[in-house]
């Protein structure tokens, strides 16, 4: 122990020797004398090397994420996999833009309490993806888009039905993230004082 202690006194005492060296050769150096011929870091790298033990290193801290951010993000990656899974990508190809879509709805298999999960005999299985258009009259109006035809509910693999209704709730669950922010933003551009909101 005391000789631990002794390196490490003999090595902050060659630090400062240098430091001040390295603080006069900077002093000479600007009123035009000539630098060492050795710099001074290569002289304390090769202190640091000896036998001194050196201490551990602290871990760089990672950037503090919300279990909101981290909860989100996983969604939107288990999102981005059940997109290539379900080979959504053939109706629509860039995956940034499945979330432009107002809504999302699932033909055949019950998402309500009620039937949750259960498939509707006779029914084609479909993930539909729904926009507002304009029609002539400037009317927004509804417009359903196929994004996967799975074929007969009565024909559908469990684990393949698993991955469909699990797309269509995790595609909901990133909308409402997104409206969380909308709302968030709002809230930001407010300009009375957070003691008199609500």
């Amino acid at each position: 122990m005391s000789s631990s202690l002794e390196k490490l006194k003999a090595l902050t005492s060659k630090l400062e020797e240098k430091l001040e060296q390295k603080q006069q050769t900077q002093q000479e150096t600007a009123v035009g004398k000539k630098e060492p011929e050795k710099p001074v870091l290569e002289e304390i790298k090769s202190v640091e090397k000896q036998d001194t033990p050196k201490p551990a290193a602290k871990p760089v801290a990672p950037v503090k994420k919300t279990a909101f951010d981290t909860v989100r993000q996983e969604n939107i990656e288990r999102v981005r996999v059940l997109y290539e899974k379900l080979k959504i990508f053939e109706k629509s190809p860039d995956f940034d833009n499945i979330f432009i879509y107002k809504a999302m709805n699932l033909s055949g298999i019950g998402l309500k309490e009620e039937d949750f999960g259960q498939v509707r005999e006779g029914k084609y299985i479909q993930i539909i993806a729904i926009t507002y258009e304009p029609d002539k009259n400037g009317k927004k109006k509804a417009k359903n888009i196929s994004l996967g035809y799975f074929g007969k509910a009565e024909t559908l693999d469990a684990k393949l039905k698993n991955d469909i209704i699990e797309f269509v709730l995790r595609w909901r669950y990133e909308k409402a993230f997104q409206n969380v922010d909308h709302y968030k933003t709002l809230i930001d551009k407010i300009d009375t004082p957070a003691d008199t909101l609500f």
